[in-house]
């Protein structure tokens, strides 16, 4: 398996590259200057505008001056670092860069251009670094009159503070000038990872794919702008929703790069929804003009304010069913952990499951579980107590009887849903709610199964059910409005954020999930990058918590592909079909963590 490059190269010397020009001082550019300043490296700042060029020099002073107040900086070190910054307005300043990083607008015909001039003016050992984000590096190699020392040096927003930069071979590079950039990277505190030429390189490629689907989503009126965003965050961990990401990156830099991953790949995931086009076209592009996905403040502004399309506080929605006592079935992990959610927030509780030898071991490990917490300081022992006397264990269904609300935490298998919910609409009481926790399967289907199919909805909690805090709510077209009312007000009172989303695979998270985890396991597949330099693109770009090959190992394999194959199955796209290595490797028996092997080996406990 590759390693990610800051391993194979921690040991190298310093980088030789000691003057880097840098093409084109908009916020990237600015950014980059200033990483390398900072670095000790002598700065050459180009850009056409003496506008753009005093604006740099500013955004310089006044950065690290907020560094020094910060404690990151001393003074005599800003000094210096300042004082290594020159800007120009002519591109043969760069007669004497070891290194030149064009950061222009993401144009082959403005690139190229810098290139062909860059040719007649650098020396022939000197670097060129395109650091598109978009474009291929190869093309613009081919143009070059030495390719073999053209490539992709891939800085992330705001160059200062993020880590990751991709390091981009074409089939023309030399192997010594991406040795050079590495090292430089390495140098500048950065984390490097090796990457080939395709549109988006690792972190773009996955982030945008999945950036499309949710504009997709929202452009199709299956859930509103705040339940994704909100489903993204709290379901994933995400520091941001993909809705407002847009708006932060500009819509039209996204429609951008979509339409040239799009031209690559053909494939349809990658097809700038409609919506983007329409936004950019209208003058909406995000956070930079005021308006967006969202409604800011003002240009520039992060402050969103409210718009016609804001849900009002307290909307009314149509009175709810009582809830006192509540029904969970399963015996499982989710089964349990659902359970002591709704024990802790005063509910009685009846875990049933299929014996009662069943049931006493769930009710055990929400003792554990509760156990767990007081030693942590999170709950008094007293109220751990009272949180397990409210809970009754029962070998039987029929304990259902008497509860207002019954949630089902078995096994997704549709056929054992339906035969449960069969089973529910005999024991359960006239009025009282059905709920589903399946995460993949028709919610309607197992509303079928009953006589009261107004009654039944989807309740989509996530694991760990105690620490997570994102309900999805799927409604039906046959769900009562009063039985939609009761499980947003049971979601407030459990302490859980409710989000609204119809009856389709995936609903909203595993919908936006899972194509992004096929995708990175394309990646793989192909060769492109490994499954090290993946997961650190992920983290480092994206600000994702884990990479997707840490996140498969835990999810399961087997889970994961039999997700797979209900989106592809629903939504019919060749671009939703799971990946062949995930098929072999759970046909293997490498399905993660569980059972020692999946994308990676784990010590057995």
């Amino acid at each position: 398996m590759a390693t990610p490059l800051s391993d194979t190269a921690s040991d190298t010397p310093l980088s030789p590259l000691k003057t880097v020009a840098v093409v084109g001082l908009g916020t990237m550019g600015t950014g980059i200057a200033e990483v390398l300043a900072k670095a000790g490296r002598e700065v050459i700042g180009i850009d056409i505008s003496e506008a753009a060029a005093a604006k740099a020099v500013a955004a310089l002073e006044t950065s690290t001056a907020r560094a020094v107040q910060r404690g990151r900086l001393t003074e005599d070190e800003r000094t210096d670092a300042l004082a290594r910054v020159r800007t120009f307005t002519d591109l043969r300043a760069a007669a004497d860069a070891d290194l030149v990083i064009e950061v222009a607008p993401e144009s082959y015909e403005i690139k190229q251009q810098i290139f062909r001039e860059l040719d007649g003016i650098v020396r022939p050992e000197t670097i060129l670094a395109t650091g598109t984000n978009a474009l291929s590096v190869t093309r613009l190699a081919a143009d070059s009159s030495r390719p073999e020392r053209v490539l992709g040096l891939h800085f992330f927003n705001p160059a200062p503070a993020m880590r990751l930069v991709e390091v981009v071979s074409s089939v023309l590079t030399a192997p010594t000038a991406v040795t050079a950039v590495t090292n430089l990277a390495l140098d500048l505190g950065k984390e490097p990872v090796a990457v080939g030429d395709r549109p988006g390189f690792v972190a773009d490629g996955l982030l945008f794919g999945y950036l499309n689907q949710a504009a997709a989503m929202y452009e199709a009126k299956y859930a509103s702008r705040e339940d994704i965003d909100a489903a993204m965050r709290l379901g994933c961990g995400l520091p941001m929703g993909p809705l407002a990401l847009l708006d932060l990156i500009g819509i039209d830099t996204a429609r951008r790069v979509l339409e040239a991953m799009y031209a690559e790949s053909n494939d349809r995931l990658h097809a700038p929804a409609p919506i983007l086009k329409q936004l950019s076209e209208a003058g909406l592009t995000g956070r930079k003009s005021g308006r967006g996905f969202y409604t800011y403040e003002a240009p520039g502004s992060a402050t969103v304010v409210r718009d016609a399309l804001t849900p009002l506080d307290g909307a009314a929605l149509t009175p709810g069913r009582t809830v006192r006592s509540v029904g969970v079935a399963g015996s499982g992990t989710m089964a349990s952990g659902i359970a002591e959610v709704f024990a802790k927030a005063g509910y009685e509780v009846v875990l049933a499951a299929r014996s009662e030898e069943k049931a006493q071991a769930a009710k055990a490990r929400i003792g554990k579980s509760l156990s767990r917490s007081v030693d942590k300081g999170r709950m008094t022992a007293e109220a751990a107590a009272q949180t397990l006397d409210l809970i009754t264990a029962a070998g039987s269904y029929d304990a259902f009887a008497d509860v207002d609300l019954a949630v089902e935490a078995v096994a997704e298998d549709l056929e054992i849903k339906q035969q449960l919910f069969a089973t529910l609409d005999k024991v359960c009481k006239p009025g009282a709610v059905l709920a589903t926790t399946t995460s993949s399967l028709p919610v309607v289907a197992c509303a079928r199964a009953t006589s009261r199919p107004q009654d039944v909805i989807g309740m989509h909690f996530f694991n760990p059910a105690p620490a997570m805090k994102l309900v999805e709510v799927v409604r039906t077209v046959l769900t009562a409005d009063d039985v939609h009312s009761t499980v947003r007000e049971v979601c407030g009172k459990i302490k859980k954020h409710a989000v609204d989303c119809g009856d389709r695979a995936g609903f909203i998270v595993n919908a936006l999930l899972f194509p992004y985890l096929n995708n990175a396991i394309k990646m793989v597949q192909e060769h492109y990058a490994s499954l090290d330099d993946i997961d650190a693109a992920m983290k480092l770009g994206g600000g994702y918590p884990m990479g997707p090959f840490e996140l498969l190992d835990v999810v399961g394999l087997d889970v994961s592909l039999a997700i797979e194959k209900v989106l592809h199955r629903e939504f019919r796209d060749p671009g939703l079909a799971p990946a062949p290595l995930l098929e072999h490797l759970v046909a293997a028996g490498c399905l993660g963590r569980k059972t020692g092997r999946g994308f990676r080996e784990y010590a057995r406990r």
